[in-house]
Parts: structure tokens; sequence; C-alpha cells
């Protein structure tokens, strides 16, 4: 393995050393952390691409030592992935908004499949209150949004009602200092 964490290393599927495959297990339970590995998720929340020897050298912990925590958090899902944070903006997408649903209560599960599918769909989450589905869309115009929102949601079957919360200015996200 070499000291940089490629897309291989990462792979949903992979077995690792355990036999264990990579990604999370609903029926598993959470997985114990010590401050090694809390360390670990901070130093990779901040730098994602940081070479697993700078890693080792940072937490004063062998090179080994840190590929087998790297791979039993990636096998046991607590780690599920690398990813590069993008500014919407610059890639195209400068008109954000959150969409929330409400929903006729037995139709989220068909639902949920069906909103990943919807184009501009960044997130989608499942809450409790006054709506049921909470989604970040991200669109290149206002039109594209109008589309998604009057075209695409309310065409979905179980949607009672929809309401849209534009997105006028965004912070980045802060890094966890301690996990």
């Amino acid at each position: 393995m070499s000291d940089k964490l490629s897309a291989e290393s990462v792979q949903p599927g992979r077995p690792s050393g355990s036999g264990v495959a990579h990604g999370p297990d609903p029926g598993r339970t959470v997985l114990a952390l010590d401050d090694i590995d809390r360390a670990i998720l901070a130093e990779l929340t901040a730098d994602g691409r940081l070479a697993v020897r700078a890693l080792a050298e940072r937490l004063h912990i062998s090179r080994t030592n840190a590929y087998a925590r790297l791979d039993r958090l990636m096998s046991e899902g607590v780690i599920t992935g690398f990813g590069a944070r993008i500014d919407p903006r610059r890639a195209g997408l400068g008109t954000s908004a959150y969409i929330l649903i409400t929903v006729e209560q037995t139709s989220w599960r068909t639902m949920s499949a069906e909103l990943r599918q919807i184009p501009f769909v960044e997130h989608v989450s499942l809450v409790g209150g006054d709506f049921d589905i909470l989604l970040l869309v991200r669109t290149p115009d206002n039109a594209s949004l109008r589309d998604v929102v009057l075209e695409r949601l309310q065409a979905l079957d179980g949607v009672r009602s929809t309401r849209t919360w534009l997105i006028f200015e965004e912070q980045p996200g802060v890094a966890p200092r301690e996990w």
C-alpha cells in the first residue's frame, strides 16, 4: 500500500485484513474509538489527502499502526470515503436551496430512492417535526430550481407539499476539533 490514501484503498466492498467488507452494517454496534482513532478522524477531516506517513508522524505512531487503524476504521464503516470539498458557485451551481417536503407516511421508502435520482439534489434527510424530508439542492440558476421543485418533486406520488428556502450565503463547515 502506498503512503497516499488512494481511491483503491477506500473502495466499498474491498475486504480488509479482518475479512470484513467496507461500508456500514446497520446491524453492527457502534465502534469504540480511542484517543488515537479520534485524532486520526480529526486529521483526515482537516485534510483527507494527508499521506499515511505524515499522519503517523503527526500522531507519533508507526506507519504500520496508522495503516491498521485506517483499515479498521474503513472496514467498520466509521470512515466511509474520501472526497473533495467543492465551491458550488465556482462549479456553476449558483442557486442553492433547502427544500422541506411533507409526504404521505407510507411513501418514504419508495420516495427516498426517487429523490436521489433527481438532478441537483445533493443531500436527502428524513427528519422529525413539521416536515418529513429535507433536501439540499444546488442548481445552475433559478429556472433549474423551479424545474426541480415544480416539475420533479411535486410530480412524485406521495408528496403533499413543499417549502423552499433559498440560501443567500454559506460559510464553509468547520471540522470538529475533537471526536
